[in-house]
């Protein structure tokens, strides 16, 4: 399989991620054909990632099970939409700089496990130079966003052409995944930036609270600002949770979802996996290839981002796991799916009474999440 290769100068594609983020849609034809040329330099340098990424996901994968068994891991190109949106929150950022146009998760079952997976990569012989790493476990986010990122630049004697791109790992305990897609869930249909810390005032307070429960089950770090006493954060938490009718209408966005199948999505050789939402629609279109298709999932990716521009709230983006199970496992907000997130909100605010403390971080395989 023919893997993309970087083919323009890290100026060049920097002067085109600009170009894109800044474009007006026009019908002068001098701009159109400069919007679209920046679009295949963008492309071009997207689809480079492709191959480093896999060389670390599959890594991750070897490394993760030997630590958990239950291990789900996944990959992703980073959607043209949310480089735009980046590049525009952080101005003086450029294109080559972004850490994670390519990156790759692991979603692990306990808190416990997260911080051993952490551990086998600072002490591994990993020839890759590490870039950056941000432990949002012990220091949340004030969003509460809770995981460790681990960036690494990609070295490689014999694969020089990938030299220095930057691959960006994830790894999320069940809990701290079921939150995440949780919030993003609620900020494609609300139409709010959530876990940018963007949005309705109750939404994001009830899951920075939310954030520093889960915590509490886990034995880390709580989010800075929430209530240091289980009782006053619980209490709270019930009071958002009757105010925002959480439960029913987080629910309802999982039963409304159309989900297109097709028998070709069980195939045994399926390796990429397109998924389009469209929350105008309720709908989930997914497209499946082979790992020999990589250049055309890549130029399928772009062409269905294209076509959803103008719709609002509709995404997509290009996956690579074992299995549909896996995707919606490690995608749910796609599938705008939050029983999960709905089950630990209820065993939360049952009780006012806190669990134990435990000693070492919680394992939640007893919690059986992605069952």
């Amino acid at each position: 399989m023919a893997w993309a290769r970087p083919e323009y100068s890290k100026r060049r594609v920097n002067d085109a991620g600009g170009l894109i983020t800044n474009y007006a849609w026009s019908e002068d034809l001098d701009e159109l054909g400069q919007y679209l040329q920046a679009l295949e330099i963008v492309n071009n340098w997207r689809s480079s990632h492709n191959f480093p990424l896999n060389t670390f996901h599959v890594g991750l994968k070897r490394r993760g099970k030997l630590i958990d068994s239950g291990i789900i891991t996944a990959q992703r190109i980073k959607r043209l939409s949310s480089i735009e949106h980046k590049l525009s929150r952080f101005p003086t950022m450029t294109l080559s700089q972004m850490q994670d146009i390519g990156g790759c998760r692991a979603i692990m079952r306990s808190a416990k496990a997260v911080r051993q997976l952490c551990n086998a990569y600072a002490t591994s012989d990993i020839k890759h130079s590490t870039a950056a790493k941000d432990d949002y476990i012990d220091q949340p986010k004030p969003s509460g966003y809770r995981g460790v990122h681990l960036v690494y630049k990609y070295f490689s004697d014999r694969k020089t052409d990938y030299n220095t791109l930057k691959i960006e790992i994830q790894i999320r305990s069940q809990l701290q995944h079921a939150w995440a897609t949780a919030v993003e869930t609620v900020g494609t249909l609300q139409q709010q930036a959530l876990k940018s810390s963007q949005g309705e005032r109750d939404w994001l307070r009830f899951f920075a609270l939310a954030s520093s429960a889960f915590a509490f089950r886990e034995g880390t770090s709580p989010v800075p600002g929430t209530p240091q006493s289980y009782r006053e954060l619980v209490s709270e938490m019930r009071d958002y949770v009757r105010s925002l009718d959480l439960a029913k209408r987080l629910q309802a966005y999982g039963h409304a979802i159309r989900f297109l199948s097709n028998p070709q999505h069980n195939r045994g050789d399926n390796h990429y996996f397109l998924l389009e939402m469209n929350p105008a629609q309720r709908s989930i279109q997914v497209t499946t290839f082979k790992f020999s298709e990589s250049t055309l999932a890549n130029q399928k990716y772009l062409e269905v981002e294209r076509k959803l521009r103008s719709i609002t709230g509709a995404e997509a983006v290009l996956v690579s796991v074992d299995s549909l199970d896996a995707v919606r496992k490690a995608y749910p907000n796609y599938f705008l799916d939050t029983a999960v997130f709905v089950r630990l909100i209820h065993e939360t605010t049952r009780t006012l009474s806190p669990p134990p403390r435990p000693k070492r971080a919680l394992d939640t395989r007893q919690l059986n999440l992605f069952k």
